[in-house]
């Protein structure tokens, strides 16, 4: 986790320039190793009852007693442990890495640390070229748990989301047909067709995406009113386009929103969600985050993030009206834009 840094070490590092800033950067990383090592071994669950000495922790983990000790000190020092004496507890971030944690960031922090790890070796090379470094989806079907953990990310984040986005947009009233492009977790279009009793969805992803979807319908006694294709088809009510864009570069991008307005009929309704590149209202941490998961996406997809005046261009180019704009209170890094297929403004519709 970050470091605690007292003002006058903070001041050396962060403000005077006494000291390298960039020693401070190496320490978080090796934090971020050694946390995702404590969470591989199940050592935060299993600190999760209290303060333990390390032998009867390396007996329970199956570690070696020395190495999980100099592990465990690692961790006490960058702040994710507390020790006393001969005993350790988590300290006030390892109850983000919980198992039991509502919310809990374990799964998150498993994804990129694997990500980073094994893909962004290489990044300055797209950054002279222009061009990825890795192909994430390719990475991505090798790795089964990986593979897990970034659709349970997904699922994660339309649960946190769907109530916020249903209600900043509702759907247009008799809207029947629903198309989910790239929404192969299916939890947008699950959350909608409980909300709307005459509604029916088609997820449309990749086959190996869709398995996915196909549970969770399953789970939520939907299966017979949420569909699964790989090509969309037409005269749709409404069209989702979320948290897909941002893995293309720009010319395919334009592409899949015309091809998304294509599916509506005339006077539907196009919905996107994406990352906003300068989110309005968020902090260091959010603002950092989205600049960073950028160039993630130059390296790994070839893709970025885009404005919201880009898509609502695009949304024009492909045949709606002008877009309203939502930013999103629970997630200051995610923007929804609202159009209908035809010269007419959403809010005229409702």
């Amino acid at each position: 986790m970050p470091l605690s840094l007292p003002p006058q070490e903070a001041a050396r590092y962060l403000v005077a320039g006494q000291a390298p800033a960039p020693l401070v950067d190496l320490v978080h990383t090796m934090a971020f190793h050694a946390a995702a090592a404590g969470l591989r071994l199940g050592l935060f669950d299993a600190l999760a009852g209290g303060a333990r000495g390390p032998e009867e922790l390396a007996e329970e983990l199956g570690a070696e007693p020395y190495s999980l000790r100099v592990l465990l000190d690692a961790l006490a020092a960058t702040g994710y442990l507390e020790r006393d004496g001969d005993r350790y507890a988590n300290g006030v971030a390892a109850g983000w890495l919980l198992s039991s944690t509502p919310g809990s960031y374990g799964t998150a922090l498993g994804f990129w640390h694997a990500l980073i790890s094994e893909l962004w070796s290489g990044l300055d090379g797209s950054v002279r070229t222009g061009t990825p470094g890795a192909d994430f989806y390719a990475w991505l079907a090798t790795r089964s748990e990986v593979f897990r953990g970034f659709h349970a990310l997904q699922r994660n984040l339309a649960d946190w989301l769907f109530e916020e986005v249903a209600e900043a947009v509702p759907l247009p009233k008799g809207a029947a047909r629903l198309l989910d492009l790239g929404g192969g977790h299916a939890r947008f279009s699950i959350g909608y067709c409980l909300l709307h009793e005459g509604l029916s969805a088609t997820v449309v992803d990749l086959p190996e995406a869709l398995e996915t979807g196909r549970a969770n319908a399953e789970a939520a006694g939907l299966a017979g009113r949420v569909g699964f294709a790989t090509e969309p088809g037409t005269g749709h009510d409404v069209v989702l386009l979320f948290n897909v864009l941002h893995g293309f570069a720009p010319e395919p991008a334009r592409r899949l929103v015309e091809e998304a307005v294509a599916a509506l009929r005339p006077g539907g309704l196009a919905l996107v969600l994406e990352t906003a590149p300068s989110p309005v209202g968020a902090g260091v941490v959010d603002t950092a985050f989205a600049r960073c998961f950028e160039l993630n996406l130059l390296h790994t997809q070839g893709g970025r993030l885009y404005p919201a005046h880009v898509l609502d261009e695009w949304l024009r180019l492909a045949g709606c009206g002008p877009a309203t704009v939502h930013p999103l209170r629970r997630m200051a890094t995610r923007v929804l834009l609202a159009a209908v297929k035809g010269d007419t403004h959403y809010e005229t519709v409702q």
